[in-house]
């Protein structure tokens, strides 16, 4: 379920960078033929970024694709690399704690008040502040199962592997 969800967040995001850059291509098209351009477009842009910024996470956590340095941890003996992937991991997750509370209280004053953009279109806040709340949301449970299973895989005295994730080309084929 959750691969599957991770899945679903992930073509949201490729479609967000999509419709960023023919909403922006447009635009500009717009702005030049005909002195025009889209309403609201700048909202429209900022939302679609924490869409295709926000929405990918849970993936690459899954793909053990996060910017790690290994300057000096890959010269420790194997099972302090271990300690250190599983204290990595720990410290992103309460890392996230904040964020999760932000999150949660700007979705819920942006629903409570029924806040909007001031544009010509008045489009509301809440979808973006929801969006960024559950993105967030499935990568810190993403990354609690990680960290969870690497925990068991340490307990078991087996080696973490960090080179390899979840693949998911290779998983539809």
């Amino acid at each position: 379920m959750l691969r599957w969800v991770e899945r679903f967040l992930l073509d949201l995001a490729a479609a967000a960078i999509v419709a960023l850059g023919l909403l922006i291509t447009a635009s500009v098209l717009l702005r030049i033929t005909l002195n025009s351009g889209i309403p609201d477009t700048v909202v429209m842009v900022a939302e679609l970024m924490v869409a295709a910024i926000i929405l990918p996470l849970a993936a690459t956590i899954a793909a053990r694709a996060n910017i790690v340095v290994e300057v000096l941890s890959q010269h420790f003996p194997g099972r302090v690399q271990d300690c250190l992937v599983i204290l990595g991991g720990v410290i992103g997750l309460l890392a996230l704690l904040p964020l999760l509370w932000a999150g949660y209280r700007e979705a819920a004053s942006a629903i409570e008040s029924g806040g909007f953009f001031f544009g010509q279109l008045n489009l509301p806040k809440w979808p973006g502040r929801v969006l960024f709340l559950f993105g967030l949301i499935v990568c810190w449970v993403r990354l609690l199962v990680q960290v969870v299973a690497d925990m068991r895989t340490f307990a078991r005295g087996e080696r973490i592997d960090t080179e390899t994730g979840t693949n998911y080309m290779q998983e539809e084929a």
